[in-house]
């Protein structure tokens, strides 16, 4: 028989330590969690800032996060479910509804720490990559920096377990909230309009990604090749009456609507209360016991009952026999 060498042995599974629950599971990354939130010890209570992005079966869901020994807690958010209050309705997952997503998480930061009219951000987007260098040879990912010395708003982007692939829509609300006004180190090569093969960067191709003209192109192909399924697939397209021509307008109003009023819509407080019901008093064992007892009392004369009717067909049975 062939020596075979154990791997597994003993010492193996006593030195061995079960992975967290949510790395079992696949939800976190903790290698890549503690480098985003480990900050340097000479910077105590400055907590490191993560633009949190993920994707549901319908929206896009943007958070500014920093994390605590008790746990995360978020500094503001978006999700692009209230982008129906600016005036879009449908298309509320793709890249240009996370550019909004983004824009609008940014702005309402801002304005909630009082920087929204120092820092503006990109007012029309282009595409390029904003860098602005400062005195202390820094760079900062915003057009400007503020004389009076007013840092902006730094944060780094947590992907989470997406893969981070050229042309993601992660990159789009990541591209929102910086041309947003918010400090956010990146680069060309993940947007759409990157060639890996040329090391180009076509900024115009990424800005047509923005204003939607990438569905805008679907939505003329398809009419034209599957008029059926054009009608499926874009149905809520065109139940708001949203032609293809009609998009890139759209989303440049939804950008300014966003940056008239980026704050969000308070909830209406829950008031219909039915006052009148009142919750029964518990009751007692003895009274527990009376209630059983009452009702063996009221099901016994039925069975009783049920009892002699059985007694006499079988009385008629043996008569019948005989």
């Amino acid at each position: 028989m062939p020596f075979v060498k154990v791997l597994k042995d003993k010492a193996y599974f006593k030195r061995y330590q079960v992975k967290f629950r949510r790395r079992r599971e696949g939800f976190t990354d903790y290698r890549q969690r503690h480098k985003l939130i480990t900050q340097d010890k000479n910077k105590y209570l400055s907590p490191k800032y993560r633009l949190v992005v993920r994707f549901s079966n319908k929206y896009v869901n943007v958070q500014v996060i920093y994390a605590e020994i008790i746990g995360d807690k978020v500094l503001c958010s978006a999700s692009s479910r209230e982008l129906k209050k600016y005036g879009l309705s449908v298309g509320l997952k793709n890249y240009a509804a996370a550019y909004c997503t983004g824009l609008l998480c940014a702005r309402r930061l801002l304005k909630d720490i009082g920087l929204d009219d120092v820092y503006t951000g990109v007012e029309e987007p282009t595409g390029e990559v904003v860098t602005t260098k400062g005195e202390n040879g820094r760079t900062y990912f915003v057009s400007e920096l503020d004389e009076d010395g007013k840092k902006p708003f730094r944060a780094l982007l947590d992907v989470g377990i997406k893969n981070t692939t050229t042309g993601s829509r992660i990159f789009g609300a990541m591209k929102g909230a910086s041309d947003g006004g918010l400090d956010i180190p990146h680069s060309h090569k993940r947007f759409p309009g990157y060639s890996r093969d040329t090391k180009t960067y076509d900024a115009a191709v990424h800005k047509g990604h923005i204003l939607g003209e990438h569905v805008g192109d679907y939505m003329r192909e398809m009419e034209e090749d599957d008029e059926e399924n054009y009608g499926k697939h874009f149905a809520s397209y065109i139940a708001a009456s949203i032609e293809a021509d009609d998009l890139e307008e759209l989303y440049e109003k939804v950008h300014t609507a966003i940056r008239e009023d980026p704050t969000r819509d308070k909830a209406e407080p829950f008031t219909d209360i039915d006052k009148s019901f009142k919750k029964g008093v518990k009751k007692t064992y003895e009274q527990r016991k009376a209630d059983a007892a009452a009702k063996k009392a009221s099901l016994r004369p039925a069975v009783e009952e049920e009892e002699d009717d059985e007694e006499e067909a079988g009385d008629d049975e043996e008569e019948d026999d005989e």
